[in-house]
């Protein structure tokens, strides 16, 4: 199996955006995900912080999201990537925007702590990507600023650490507001029963 980036089937565009920021092997996770990512198929994935994973997801979502014409309309997204912190949502929406670079994609993250007001305004055109805290994501659905029913692509991301941070609740909530027809991708350093359970409500065949 090829740990090259430049062996993968993504389109052009990413490749260069890949190897604009110096990467040139894939991490054992990337290697592992990518094609199964683009496959359409659910994916769970154990791999510590710091092993790439936003790239192991971000890129074959991407690519899927390039290959689709309809841009997302008013207060809707496409994917939903959830995290557990700030820190976080913040690290992957700026890994994403690297990627997405020449691409005509939207990328927002929204988290607490921050001005509400402006996330709201920021979600008004429709964004291709969203990366959320569960907590401050169904405020802003309470305010009706996003709505779900277009998400194609969920990601939960460090799923071990939401479920210790208290974040089972919302994760339930959030899973019975996106569409039953879609591709989820779950992330999780550990995989201790809560998370088997967790993935059993949230994939399909993984």
């Amino acid at each position: 199996m090829s740990t090259l980036y430049s062996d993968l089937a993504l389109a052009d565009t990413l490749k260069r955006a890949v190897a604009d920021m110096g990467y040139e092997n894939m991490t054992p996770i990337q290697a592992e995900a990518i094609p199964v990512v683009l496959t359409g198929q659910d994916v769970m994935g154990a791999a510590q912080t710091g092993t790439g994973k936003t790239a192991a997801f971000g890129l074959p979502i991407i690519e899927m999201l390039m290959k689709q014409a309809d841009r997302p309309a008013n207060r809707t997204c496409r994917t939903l990537i959830l995290a557990p912190t700030r820190e976080l949502v913040n690290q992957i929406g700026e890994n994403l925007r690297s990627f997405v670079k020449k691409t005509p994609l939207r990328i927002n993250q929204v988290v607490g702590g921050a001005s509400i007001n402006k996330q709201q305004l920021q979600l008004e055109k429709g964004t291709d990507i969203l990366v959320a805290t569960p907590g401050r994501l169904l405020d802003l659905i309470a305010r009706n600023a996003i709505s779900l029913s277009k998400v194609t692509y969920l990601v939960l991301d460090e799923a071990d650490q939401m479920l210790d941070l208290g974040f089972i609740h919302d994760l339930r909530k959030i899973s019975k507001m996106v569409p039953a027809k879609r591709q989820t991708l779950l992330f999780s350093a550990t995989m201790p029963k809560a998370i088997a359970d967790l993935a059993a409500d949230f994939l399909t065949d993984p």
